[in-house]
């Protein structure tokens, strides 16, 4: 059993933390697009970011930031445009945002921490975000989680939050996340933003470390189309108002607060990817038997990855050669007669060698799948087994479906 508990109140059910969401205008559809999340003190803060070439100006004024100071007050986003190849001028665009709300919340610029998400080429409504500001910090409050996970969504389906309760030293932490994230979803992180609040008090190195191996488990294991944003941002602030004794080396304690953090991590990694654009069913993949979990992890990501693999789960066909091919590509050396693959309780290879089974039985449960209710039972599972070493891992996608091309392909038209 999991040592925590699931709790309502997302980014603000730790202790100390106030959110909010609102309509500023820069969505054409008139839609929420500006949030902003604030801790009541000065919190440690982490930062994971897009490894692309092509970033967005909050990208690199996150990175400048947390390696001058690693701490926030708050961090503000907006969804509308990306502010990404915009050049100079995006950078200037992200200092004068920081600036404008440093004078409305009172708080220095230096701990104001920007996401942006959008159209990439397109500067941020500067006129619109500024005089929306006031409005912004005059609603933020405790019950304001919702609103703020609404207000950073674009071509989301449904927002994804969550929150977990455990205790440390007799007194209860909590970990708190949003995100976004339905295309342009691929690991190479972060694949999407996603902002986490937590009340437990954390030396600096150790809750970035924690948040480096908790995005590795998590949101690098998702991919829903194969392309890397370039604007994306993973976030967590730690302001220790939990008033519990601060964790500032590995141990017990550390272990408990990392596996929350990761548990959180997954959950909205997975939410991302069953929102996936125009997909019916979220596929999770579990290799077993490499040498070490991150060949596992490897192997899970390159099938979850693989469109010929993605198109036959849309089709419900339980075409398994897919996965022996994409499994055979990922770059991790394995012996081929040690292969076993199963599609949920159907095992179509072991030992390397092709296993009966009932076709008409297994495309029913892909189709079942499809009509699960959402992250319980619309989940298809790939089991694959490629040795007998240690290493195991897990990754997640979805599968592929006609709206997917149809969304992208009108995307700005």
């Amino acid at each position: 059993m999991a040592d925590w508990q699931e709790i309502p109140g997302s980014i603000t059910a730790p202790k100390g933390y106030r959110a909010a969401g609102i309509k500023a205008g820069l969505k054409p559809s008139g839609l929420p697009d500006l949030a902003l999340i604030v801790s009541d003190v000065e919190a440690i803060a982490a930062g994971v970011f897009t490894t692309s070439q092509v970033r967005a100006a909050c990208v690199d004024y996150c990175r400048e930031r947390l390696q001058a100071k690693a701490g926030a007050h708050a961090i503000l986003c907006n969804a509308g445009q990306a502010n990404a190849a915009t050049g100079a001028i995006g950078w200037d665009d992200a200092l004068e945002c920081a600036n404008a709300l440093s004078q409305t919340l009172g708080v220095p610029s230096e701990s104001i921490l920007l996401a942006s998400t959008g159209v990439i080429g397109q500067r941020i409504k500067l006129d619109a975000l500024k005089a929306a500001l006031p409005q912004l910090v005059a609603t933020i409050s405790d019950t304001g989680a919702d609103s703020a996970a609404k207000a950073i969504t674009t071509t989301d389906l449904v927002t994804k939050s969550i929150a977990l309760e455990t205790t440390i030293g007799g007194r209860p932490v909590r970990i708190g996340g949003i995100a976004k994230g339905s295309g342009m979803i691929h690991p190479n992180m972060a694949t999407m933003l996603a902002f986490v609040t937590c009340d437990a008090a954390v030396s600096p190195p150790l809750w970035q470390q924690m948040l480096s191996r908790a995005a590795d488990r998590s949101f690098n294991q998702i991919t829903v189309d194969g392309d890397t944003s370039t604007n994306d941002s993973l976030i967590a602030l730690a302001n220790g108002q939990s008033r519990t004794p601060a964790i500032t080396e590995a141990g017990a304690e550390a272990e408990k607060l990392e596996a929350m953090l990761t548990e959180v991590c997954i959950y909205l990694a997975k939410a991302i990817a069953r929102d996936g654009e125009g997909a019916t069913c979220l596929v999770e993949v579990q290799v077993t038997g490499t040498n070490d979990d991150a060949e596992a992890r490897q192997i899970a990501r390159t099938i979850a990855g693989s469109s010929l693999v993605k198109a036959a789960i849309f089709g419900r066909d339980p075409n398994w050669g897919r996965i022996a091919g994409a499994a055979g590509r990922a770059g991790v050396l394995f012996n081929q007669d040690d292969l076993q693959i199963q599609l949920g309780d159907f095992l179509m290879m072991q030992n390397g060698q092709p296993q009966s089974f009932d076709r008409d039985a297994a495309s029913h449960y892909l189709r079942q799948a499809a009509l699960g209710a959402y992250l319980k039972e619309d989940t298809v599972t790939i089991a694959l087994r490629v040795g007998n070493g240690t290493g195991s891992g897990q990754a997640w996608g979805c599968d592929l479906s006609y709206d997917y091309v149809k969304i992208n392909a009108e995307y700005t038209t």
